[in-house]
């Protein structure tokens, strides 16, 4: 069958979008909808239904949808900035409708670490886009993740069958890379020395630190490789995307922070790589189109076929790897910095990011104003009691940053 999760019944897989109005959200759509007859090669159980069918009305700051049967996906509302800040419990009683199997989170913000949480502990299956969710949340996140891949029950009583721990939750930007790599390959967890993800370096890649601080929103949303939604695109150039990508790896792969690193690739073909204890390396290879590894999100461990372009290793001609500058762009040393210091500085992180960003790109922060945000909210919330907040501290860390953040000069 495929999902260990998703033989508990006949039927299709009914699908919760969570943030359609984003880039994530709209290319999770074009997958679902471009395999509205189903899956090939999978039973009845794992068909994924339409996604162009009717939409009910609007709820306010609120935009996700459901999959109640075949050729059928219903959404609610316009989407807000941060995918539904304003209306967490909305989010949350559409991740855990009993007609829902597998969420797919593509909201931005502390709102979906909620209805991620809701949504395990009601046994459905997770695919996130969302970073917030491992970065500030991880600790909460994979105990739950763990026990049902451990095969014990969800919140519904009913009894999980046991499973891998991908099986259960995805992280679409990172599943394709590590996730066949290590465990469906074959490969033991304990051979695993070293995680490797490759970084673009986005479009000032050879800039000068006198050239950074110069830099307007619209250099730096000209991303060279990938199209993509604005927050994540400045988080590409000033490199705390991968910064935040080393500790959603560390929670999802159990790899320790120091033993993952970042190599930067211009092509983007190169994803990610693992490396094993005796000194070989496995790499995920592709072309840069996020509809890949969203669709792999959904499908897993199965593949079919995708939209998006196979890789050409003759038209690529060659693939580039240098170290990365942390000098002209320490964004990246903050956040592995913070991921290291625990669940609170993560938290502070990324509650500092969102808004360091959303500053930028209005113009009241200049470019190297962000990891100066960053460092600042990190030295300030990062340190205290308890180490490992619980749902309602974290949300309370996120909304004490972004107050800082805001005032921050």
């Amino acid at each position: 069958m495929g999902r260990g999760g998703l033989g508990r019944g006949s039927g299709p897989i009914r699908v919760a979008l969570l943030g359609s109005g984003g880039s994530i959200g709209r290319q999770a759509v074009d997958v679902l909808a471009r395999n509205r007859d189903g899956i090939p090669g999978r039973g009845p159980r794992d068909r994924i239904p339409s996604a162009d069918s009717r939409r009910a009305g609007p709820s306010p700051r609120c935009r996700g949808g459901i999959a109640g049967g075949p050729a059928r996906l219903r959404e609610a509302g316009p989407a807000a900035g941060h995918g539904g800040r304003d209306s967490p419990g909305a989010l949350e009683t559409l991740a855990v409708r009993p007609d829902v199997d597998l969420v797919v989170v593509a909201t931005g913000g502390m709102v979906a670490l909620r209805s991620v949480l809701a949504a395990l502990e009601a046994g459905k299956i997770v695919a996130t886009a969302n970073k917030e969710t491992l970065v500030a949340g991880g600790h909460l996140v994979m105990p739950l993740v763990r026990r049902l891949a451990a095969g014990r029950c969800g919140r519904d009583g009913r009894s999980q069958p046991p499973s891998g721990e991908r099986t259960w939750l995805a992280a679409p930007d990172r599943l394709g890379a590590f996730g066949d790599l290590a465990v469906p390959g074959g490969e033991s967890h304990a051979g695993i020395a070293r995680l490797l993800l490759t970084a673009s370096g986005g479009p000032f890649l050879d800039a000068s630190v006198a050239d950074l601080a110069t830099v307007t929103p619209e250099a730096a949303l000209r991303h060279p490789t990938w199209r993509m939604g604005a927050k994540i695109t400045i988080d590409s150039a000033t490199l705390a995307n991968k910064g935040l990508e080393i500790i959603e790896a560390r929670w999802l792969y159990d790899v320790a922070i120091e033993n993952i690193s970042v190599v930067v690739h211009p092509q983007s073909v190169v994803h990610s790589a693992v490396q094993f204890v005796d000194g070989s390396l496995k790499a995920q290879l592709g072309t840069p189109d996020m509809r890949l590894p969203i669709q792999y999100a959904l499908t897993y461990p199965d593949r079919i076929a995708s939209p998006g372009a196979a890789v050409d290793l003759i038209a690529a001609g060659h693939l580039d790897f240098r170290a990365p500058d942390e000098g002209r762009f320490p964004a990246l040393r903050i956040a592995r910095e913070a991921g290291l210091a625990g669940p609170r500085a993560s938290a502070a992180l990324i509650a500092a990011d969102e808004v360091a960003v959303a500053r930028f790109l209005a113009g009241s922060l200049d470019f190297n104003g962000i990891p100066r945000l960053l460092e600042a909210a990190v030295e300030r919330f990062g340190p205290g009691q308890p180490a490992e907040p619980t749902l309602d501290q974290l949300v309370a860390i996120d909304a004490d940053v972004h107050r800082f953040a805001e005032a921050f000069r």
